[in-house]
């Protein structure tokens, strides 16, 4: 997996649209629109694939989409992209271009997911406010842990190539002692699911005795 230091993300805080994008209305009455089925299958094969362990009792997803990188909320833009060289510069033109129209605004995320562990959608992860609690009913569920053992995560809008054959999304990954990390995780279709090419770290965040 390739990764690019957090120090390298900083020097993206002064970073401006190098191009106007076109950012879709809301809905009438205001209300952001929600999440597209088709991303909650790649939703649930990043969690599977890169979070998910043994001892995970509860995931908590905050509600809204990610429209910044992390805790420096620098903005995802084309030249932030140039400059970070993520993926050696190999994602296709058209799957970067949705990917940067879908971040342009949040959109709301539906208790939708199939990852086999109860999950919490919340407003944020520290007010401790229920929206939404679901367990899916499959037979892969593992047992509850308790609620000590969770993750907190949360994702952009899921990009995809014109034939939907590729997809990109980025997921952050928080921790309650003020840790964490996010990623690009760059995926392709095989078969009737999803399979991850490759992942960039994009920021993370270290204990104060380690830095």
């Amino acid at each position: 997996m390739g990764s690019r230091s957090f120090g390298r993300l900083l020097a993206g805080l002064g970073l401006a649209w190098l191009g106007l994008v076109a950012i879709p209305t809301l809905p009438l009455g205001g209300e952001p629109a929600s999440a597209d089925s088709e991303e909650y299958p790649i939703y649930d094969r990043v969690v599977e694939a890169k979070f998910l362990t043994s001892e995970t009792g509860l995931v908590l997803i905050r509600r809204m989409t990610a429209t910044t990188v992390g805790p420096s909320e620098v903005a995802f833009t084309r030249k932030f992209f140039d400059e970070n060289q993520f993926f050696d510069g190999r994602l296709p033109a058209a799957l970067l271009a949705d990917f940067l129209l879908k971040v342009t605004k949040p959109s709301k995320l539906d208790p939708r997911f199939r990852f086999g562990v109860r999950y919490r959608l919340v407003t944020e992860f520290e007010d401790g406010g229920l929206e939404e609690t679901r367990t899916p009913a499959l037979g892969r569920v593992r047992p509850v842990q308790p609620l000590g053992n969770r993750l907190m995560l949360e994702f952009s809008r899921v990009a995809f190539t014109p034939r939907a054959d590729q997809a990109l999304v980025y997921v952050g990954n928080y921790r309650p002692d003020g840790t964490g990390a996010g990623f690009l995780v760059w995926l392709a279709r095989q078969g009737p699911g999803w399979a991850i090419l490759d992942s960039e770290v994009v920021w993370s965040a270290v204990p104060e005795r380690e830095r």
